[in-house]
């Protein structure tokens, strides 16, 4: 158990296994923590019973001076009430979220003959406030649209009965261009005004089908009644309203007031999407980064944000997509992972949006920092690959032969995710007769490292074994011999599937296919081949030739190099005179070469 002073203690003893958040304080009497909990004792308790795996929040532990609580009803209500107070305070150790009030609102003002207009000023007068917009092209649109189809005053008079009874105002240029009714001298009732009004809340809501169907039996009335110039007006307004309406993004018309959540994570970064359907059109998308400071779950962190999100832009959806559950259940809503239908493909539209984000990001900060990618990757390849440490310095082992002759193996070396080619090594096998993959590999990977820990090098952080069990099991017992088993971390890559073996693992693991931890793997296996491939190629040629040169009676492989150095090739040899092969091997071995292919030709 963690040092907790006596006053924490106290605090420990006394917590009611209510819901409720609390927050932690250090010795300055500054809020560094704030959390939500199902059960305050038990939540705040298990922060002091043990040392934690994260030295983050063992930090943390050690800081904590003083503990205060809140009760809440619910679990929903401390959900949102540490949603509130984290925005508020910025905590050291919690998620970052700020809260972005730049957003421009669409409203309909509370007043007389109501004006609508965009501002970012939320001010609660009994308005009507419709958004926030996260794009502003958006927002363009619609105020485009409004003017279209409804004539509205731009003034700011207040346009009260008595006012306008009284004479007060005169109609201005915009009455007189077509753009207004003339309200401020009664030319338009208020009843006519509030009409357009309606149906103009209507569409900020997304209901722009019920707007359609209004004009349309307004339409056929004119019509009925011989008004053809205003049917025909009202045919346009209904043309604009099509035209708008086909210009938003339409996933299915039966899914109406939804919210969707996606969540995907980096490392250290969680990137969340959301998505706002009403009739069947996204009205609102968003996605947001949250910084990770302790160790919070995937579910945890969802819960955060959909609190935050749906505060920010005023959702009161019941119904919520998502590709996780989250940590906290709230109160009349309906959390659904959909497996098929129109509602999977919108939840993988949101997981696209969030990932096409966040790889955006990440390049982003890599082209800032390029640091920032080495250690992305390097605890990204960490994590997938269950090691202790950064796989800083890999190296890729592979054998190689041609029939059953010439066996070779080679090592790629990897450090800090790029190839270190002056390290690369090949090797010629040395004890082991015709074709055995497996005792080739074992022999090659003890030479290998029996000479670091002779010369005293750094040993890498992983060993990648190019091959399934079988050249994983005999890489591992030579480094069982050199007692090195469990200070490196090792496994194998089978080319078929990319599976990934770990030692005493059974069942393999499979990466994320477009991952960057495959990714590396695959570029060190390929290094390791194509270096492999070009020494044994090299080797094949050479010994074909020197087994040529050695099938002569008395020629040796030393007298055969140093023929095939002399002249090149086999072919100059046998073009060269007496006096030629004399300089290069002497006059015995000469005659003996001479001869040789002498009687060939003569033999053809």
């Amino acid at each position: 158990m963690l040092k907790v002073t006596d006053h924490v203690l106290q605090i420990l003893a006394g917590l009611p296994n209510d819901p409720g958040i609390y927050q932690y304080f250090n010795a300055d009497g500054n809020i560094i923590y704030i959390g939500k909990a199902k059960n305050l004792r038990k939540r705040v308790s298990s922060y002091f019973a043990k040392e934690h795996d994260s030295a983050k929040t063992n930090l943390l532990v050690r800081q904590i001076a003083d503990v205060k609580y809140i009760l809440t009803e619910t679990e929903f209500d401390a959900l949102l009430l540490e949603n509130n107070l984290i925005k508020k305070h910025q905590p050291k150790y919690n998620i970052s979220l700020k809260d972005d009030k730049t957003y421009p609102w669409m409203v309909i003002k509370n007043e007389h003959f109501p004006r609508v207009f965009y501002t970012r000023k939320f001010i609660r007068d009994g308005s009507s406030y419709f958004g926030p917009y996260t794009n502003f092209k958006v927002i363009g649109t619609i105020m485009e649209l409004i003017s279209q189809l409804f004539k509205l005053r731009n003034c700011a008079f207040p346009l009260t009965q008595e006012n306008i009874s009284k004479g007060k105002f005169k109609v201005c240029l915009e009455y007189h261009i077509g753009n207004c009714k003339g309200p401020c001298q009664a030319l338009q009732t208020e009843e006519d005004y509030n009409q357009d009004i309606e149906q103009i809340r209507e569409i900020l809501k997304g209901n722009i089908n019920n707007v359609i169907k209004y004009l349309e039996t307004q339409m056929q009335q004119f019509a009925t009644d011989y008004k053809f110039e205003k049917a025909q007006e009202v045919k346009e307004k209904i043309d604009s309203l099509e035209n708008y309406k086909s210009k938003s993004v339409i996933v299915s018309p039966t899914i109406h007031n939804v919210d969707v959540f996606t969540i995907v994570m980096e490392s250290n970064s969680a990137f969340v999407n959301y998505m706002r359907v009403n009739n069947g059109s996204i009205v609102v998308a968003q996605t947001i980064e949250l910084k990770r400071k302790l160790d919070e779950s995937v579910e945890e962190i969802l819960s955060l944000a959909i609190a935050e999100l749906r505060t920010r832009f005023n959702s009161t959806s019941k119904e919520i997509l998502v590709n996780i559950l989250p940590d906290s259940q709230m109160e009349g809503i309906e959390f659904i992972i959909p497996k098929i239908g129109d509602k999977k493909h919108l939840l993988q539209l949101s997981e696209k949006n969030a990932r096409y984000y966040m790889k955006e990001k990440l390049e982003q900060y890599d082209r800032l920092n390029p640091d920032h990618k080495t250690e992305r990757l390097m605890e990204l390849m960490k994590k997938d690959l269950r090691m202790s440490e950064q796989p800083r310095h890999i190296e890729c082992f592979d054998n190689s032969n041609f029939q059953g002759t010439n066996a070779v193996a080679a090592m790629s070396v990897f450090k800090d995710g790029k190839p270190s080619k002056k390290d690369y090594r090949h090797f010629n096998i040395k004890t082991v007769e015709g074709v055995d993959d497996f005792a080739s590999m074992e022999e090659v990977v003890y030479r290998r490292y029996s000479r670091v820990l002779e010369e005293k090098q750094p040993l890498p952080q992983l060993i990648v074994i190019d091959g399934g069990k079988g050249q994983l099991s005999a890489a591992l017992s030579s480094l069982e011999k050199l007692n090195l088993r469990g200070k490196v971390q090792i496994i194998g890559i089978a080319k078929k599937l990319e599976e990934l073996y770990f030692p005493n693992d059974p069942v393999p693991l499979y990466l994320d296919k477009k991952g960057e931890t495959l990714r590396i793997i695959q570029q060190l296996r390929d290094e390791v081949h194509r270096f492999g491939i070009t020494h044994h190629r090299n080797k094949r040629s050479k010994g074909a030739f020197t087994t040529q040169l050695e099938n002569i009676k008395g020629i040796g492989e030393n007298t055969a190099n140093d023929l095939l150095t002399w002249f090149k090739s086999v072919k100059r040899i046998k073009e060269a005179s007496l006096e030629e092969l004399e300089e290069a091997a002497g006059k015995t071995k000469a005659k003996l070469v001479y001869d040789y292919f002498k009687s060939e030709g003569s033999a053809q």
